[in-house]
Parts: structure tokens; C-alpha cells; sequence
């Protein structure tokens, strides 16, 4: 698109989320007292998420530590919005900031508030993480697996990145056998099809 043809610049951005996550959101438990619940919700949404057409194939939510109080659930918004950073962490954490009025998650004496996603964090998503102000990772999938099924490039992921969360004082969990795989390669199969787009800037 030509210089002329570009429309008059944007004074807001705003990011909405799709009908159907505003619906799961309200029907979400309030609680998520373990990883295995934690863990069942977040694939669950990164498959809809895939089903439905609004982003790539992962899901976040951010839940108190101690209580299990869920804070925020997310998705993957970049093909809804056309916004290349709308990863599911980074919506996950704004939506959790903007819920909480802070920019600092951490900033409640007391309060730990951990980070579950059904895939590890590409190199965009660590630099949000580390100033979210969150206390603990959870994730499923590791980046290799997420590049092998679905062909992304998650960026240069330092191969220390774990020891400088938890340097920082951000605790890191893989979790096992979660069933993350499942909503990756369903992903691949609609891209294979063409009936979805592999939105990652280097194989668009």
C-alpha cells in the first residue's frame, strides 16, 4: 500500500476480545487450586481458540498462586486483530493488568500470581513475562515442540532463559503429559489445508 493510500493515523488501540472467549471467561471456575486444572483450561482454550479462526493454537491464564484465584484468561488475538504482538501471553497479562489497575502484578504484598500457558513463551512473550511482575511460569509444551508441529519460528530464545527468570525471581514449572500437542497440531492440519493462515512474520 502506497503512502498516499494509508488511512489518517490511529489515536487509540484498543483490543477486543472475541464473543466466544467473553463467553468462556464468564463460565470459567473462579478457582484453579492445581496444575492439572490450570493446565486442562488453557489447552481447552487454545484448541476453541484454533476452532474458531481468531489466533494461533495458545492460551494463557494468570491465577493467584496460594489461592487458585483465576485473574485473567487469554488467548492468542493475532489473526482476530491484525496485531502481530496479540500473543496469548501478552493479552493474558494485559488483561490481568487492566483487571487489576496496575502494571505490576507482583505489586500486592502476598500475593504470588503465576503465568500458565500450554506453550513455552517465544522470545516476544520472556521480555513480557519479566516485566509483568508475575512470580512463577507454568508452561506445557517446550519452544522445540512448537516449532517442529507448527512450523513457527519462536525466536532467539537464549538457551539459559529459565535460569534468568528464575535469577529475576520468576519461578519456572514444565508440566508433562498435559495434552498441549493436541491444539498444535490441529493447527498445522488447517494450515496444511489452507484453511487457516500461519501468521509468524517469517513464513507468512
Amino acid at each position: 500500500m502506497s503512502a498516499a493510500a494509508l488511512a489518517p493515523f490511529p489515536t487509540e488501540l484498543r483490543v477486543g476480545v472475541p464473543d466466544w472467549l467473553r463467553d468462556a471467561q464468564a463460565a470459567a471456575p473462579e478457582h484453579l487450586g492445581t496444575r492439572a486444572e490450570r493446565f486442562a483450561l488453557v489447552n481447552a482454550l487454545a484448541e476453541r481458540n484454533v476452532e474458531e479462526g481468531t489466533g494461533g493454537p495458545f492460551a494463557a491464564a494468570v491465577v493467584d498462586e496460594d489461592t487458585g484465584a483465576v485473574v485473567a484468561l487469554g488467548v492468542n488475538l493475532v489473526l482476530h486483530t491484525n496485531l502481530s504482538s496479540m500473543h496469548a501471553e501478552v493479552v493474558t497479562l494485559g488483561l490481568a493488568q487492566a483487571r487489576m489497575g496496575a502494571w505490576n502484578l507482583g505489586r500486592d504484598v502476598g500475593h504470588r500470581r503465576v503465568l500458565v500457558v500450554n506453550a513455552q513463551p517465544c522470545v516476544m512473550c520472556l521480555g513480557a513475562l519479566l516485566w509483568s511482575g508475575v512470580s512463577a511460569l507454568e508452561f506445557a509444551a517446550d519452544g522445540a515442540t512448537v516449532e517442529r508441529i507448527t512450523g513457527f519460528d519462536e525466536g532467539p530464545v537464549p538457551g539459559d532463559w529459565r535460569e534468568q527468570l528464575v535469577a529475576r525471581g520468576i519461578d519456572v514449572h514444565q508440566e508433562h503429559g498435559t495434552g498441549a500437542e493436541t491444539a498444535l497440531e490441529r493447527y498445522r492440519d488447517l494450515v496444511e489445508s489452507g484453511a487457516t493462515a500461519r501468521y509468524n512474520g517469517s513464513g507468512a
